[in-house]
């Protein structure tokens, strides 16, 4: 005897599935933003097809009445996914002035057209890598205003001969940036990685560390982490552009990376926050970025 209808499996995985189809255009909005949706998602991951940083932010204008302004949509109106990244031209400090007119002095930005629903601070550790910092300044400007982030720049530069400390100088980058901001998210950026997909948000995970770049090309993209908790961007979203210090523009010296940095293990505990000293040289605004120049004292060589 055969089963009805309403009893065959088939038929009830069907209906399941079709109900499920129906919600999903309902919620969607119609079924052409669900398809829609589909496509984005295809185009987001697709690096055969890049755009250029700075597409579309002209239509962020300023709002006639400030005191009005709406909160930003929660999802960006020009986010485009891939980026078009290179570094054959060094772009001049005039150059990129031009190109971001909403960018105040000390390199702080907030969307003229809405209010910021987030705010994130970006540490930049440094020391005479002028021109990777042209280049990560044209990118990084436009990447954040994408996301309609309320954002700063800032770089901390050590002074002196000693070995590159990366760690305290960024733990020197938080306390100083707190002075200015209560900030939502405070992001530890290296001065020779660009991300190449707007899609990857410059907001911090609620609980745990986040790991912003889970894929280089230096590395093949292939991932590269530390055993410890944290949250990681998706590797199709998370992609970052190495500086490449054997490709030198023609009128540029190179500057090499030192073959060490410093020797953390034996270092931890001075390098942490409450027990951080260092003394404060200077602290400047630049049109693109606020500069922080410290003497952190004497950092032995790894060994």
């Amino acid at each position: 005897m055969s089963l009805s209808r309403v009893e065959n499996p088939c038929f009830l995985l069907f209906l399941f599935v079709f109900q499920a189809i129906f919600i999903l255009i309902l919620y969607q909005g119609g079924p052409s933003n669900v398809f829609r949706g589909f496509l984005d998602s295809q185009q987001i991951l697709d690096y055969s097809k890049t755009h250029d940083v700075y597409t579309n932010l002209s239509l962020f204008t300023q709002a006639p009445n400030e005191e009005a302004m709406p909160y930003c949509s929660a999802q960006s109106p020009i986010f485009v996914g891939p980026l078009t990244i290179t570094f054959r031209v060094l772009p001049s400090e005039r150059m990129i002035i031009k190109k971001n007119p909403f960018v105040q002095s000390g390199g702080r930005y907030r969307p003229p057209h809405c209010l910021a629903r987030y705010k994130s601070a970006i540490l930049v550790a440094y020391r005479n890598q002028e021109k990777y910092l042209h280049h990560l300044l044209y990118y990084i400007h436009p990447f954040l205003q994408r996301q309609q982030l309320s954002y700063s720049i800032y770089l901390i530069q050590q002074v002196g001969n000693g070995t590159f400390n990366r760690a305290k100088l960024l733990n020197v980058g938080v306390r100083e940036a707190l002075k200015d901001e209560d900030w939502d998210c405070l992001l530890l950026h290296d001065v020779d990685l660009v991300p190449e997909n707007d899609y990857n948000l410059y907001v911090c995970d609620e609980y745990y560390p986040k790991h912003m770049a889970s894929a280089m090309d230096k590395f093949q993209y292939a991932i590269q982490l530390a055993g410890m908790k944290i949250v990681r961007t998706s590797p199709h979203l998370g992609r970052y552009k190495m500086m490449d210090y054997s490709e030198e523009t023609e009128t540029q010296e190179p500057w090499r990376r030192p073959t060490s940095r410093h020797n953390t293990r034996t270092t931890w505990k001075d390098d942490g926050m409450n027990s951080l000293e260092f003394k404060l040289l200077s602290r400047t605004k630049h049109p693109l970025y606020t500069n922080i120049t410290v003497d952190i004292g004497y950092v032995p060589p790894f060994s």
